[in-house]
């Protein structure tokens, strides 16, 4: 197996106006980077088209059908990414509708990869968003890390400059979960290399 870095997309969820997405994901991937075991490319919804009008026929018959042009970069990084960190709120107890259609305008770009989560919201921290995840990427033959980070109440958490008031607890958090996810992602890069039985 290679010693080179996985490729590791941590994807912002939110595009809503005034979102705080980018600075949880911006603190997550300088954590990321310092594991030292992955590339880290931050992608960031909003910068993509993601129609909510999806093509007639399912994944199953078109793992890749015809995507917008404005697309074309997010499914690019998304194939060449090993294992994904999806940051997330939840809205409504669950997922931003971003997120799920950028999820649901891909397939085979998620197969046989490791996730993680870090969550952010009001007393949830995300986690009902997260459970949500965790049920749409088993149906897309991904495979979820256990370990997660979560920041409930996230806006009494960080100051003005975006720095957590006490960093030591969820950096702890993120070094378990990025180890976690490590495992996984290598052995799953692995085993995609194997022909199916």
């Amino acid at each position: 197996m290679s010693n080179a870095p996985l490729k590791l997309a941590v994807i912002i969820g939110s595009v809503r106006e005034g979102r705080f997405g980018p600075v949880v994901a911006t603190w997550f991937a300088e954590h990321a980077r310092r594991h030292g075991s992955f590339e880290v490319d931050v992608i960031d919804l909003a910068e993509a088209q993601i129609p909510l009008e999806l093509p007639a026929d399912p994944p199953a018959l078109d793992p890749d059908p015809q995507r917008p042009a404005g697309m074309t970069d997010l499914t690019r990084r998304l194939t060449e990414a090993d294992a994904f960190v999806i940051v997330t709120p939840d809205y409504n107890r669950s997922v931003p509708a971003s997120l799920k259609a950028a999820i649901d305008w891909h397939f085979t770009q998620w197969d046989a990869k490791a996730i993680g989560f870090v969550g952010y919201s009001g007393a949830s921290g995300g986690l009902l968003a997260i459970e949500h995840l965790r049920q749409i990427f088993n149906e897309l033959n991904a495979h979820t890390v256990r370990n997660y980070v979560s920041f409930p109440r996230y806006y009494l958490l960080f100051d003005g400059e975006g720095r957590l008031l006490e960093p030591d607890e969820p950096a702890a958090a993120a070094a378990a979960m990025l180890d976690q996810l490590h495992w996984w992602a290598s052995a799953l890069t692995a085993a995609r290399s194997l022909p199916v039985a």
